[in-house]
């Protein structure tokens, strides 16, 4: 068995010994900046909401989804759906956004099991407060870097990839 800088390498050159040497090195190069680009923008995002003491981008992204829903709300598998970042324990949070006062949770009229829930005029505000730092974000750590054409082309790239466009 390779070690893992073996397989690393066999990896970024595009090829694993039995495996055919696809996918190739230019998309290789593209995926990994990809994804540490999604990291290292997340993390800066963070680190400017939690310098201007607010709280963390996932209560932004669940904030705005209801806000966009109206006074009909939504349930908590179309959160999940309709958030960009990580769903993992969304419930959990869910529950914390509720104990802060920021959403309620209201008996599903249509099953009766479930519930819808609904942004408050508190989660409202927040979102007021958060977007001024994290609209600054946007533009200090990503915007500035491309121009209008550029970012055109690259939201149609990127669209093209099922599930991403919306």
């Amino acid at each position: 068995m390779p070690d893992e800088s073996k397989l690393q390498l066999q990896l970024s050159c595009g090829s694993v010994v039995g495996m055919e040497p696809k996918p190739d090195a230019i998309t290789l190069t593209a995926w990994a900046r990809l994804v540490r680009t999604q990291q290292v923008l997340l993390e800066r995002v963070e680190a400017d909401l939690k310098q201007a003491s607010l709280p963390p981008l996932r209560w932004y992204d669940v904030l705005l989804e209801l806000r966009r829903a109206g006074a009909g709300g939504l349930r908590q598998f179309e959160i999940g759906a309709a958030v960009l970042l990580n769903k993992h324990n969304l419930s959990r949070l869910l529950d914390r956004l509720e104990a802060e006062g920021l959403l309620q949770r209201h008996v599903c009229e249509e099953d009766g099991r479930g519930a819808r829930v609904r942004i408050t005029a508190a989660g409202r505000d927040l979102l007021k407060r958060m977007w001024p730092v994290y609209g600054g974000a946007i533009a200090a750590h990503f915007e500035q870097y491309f121009n209008d054409k550029e970012l055109r082309q690259l939201a149609a790239m990127l669209g093209r990839i099922p599930g991403v466009a919306r």
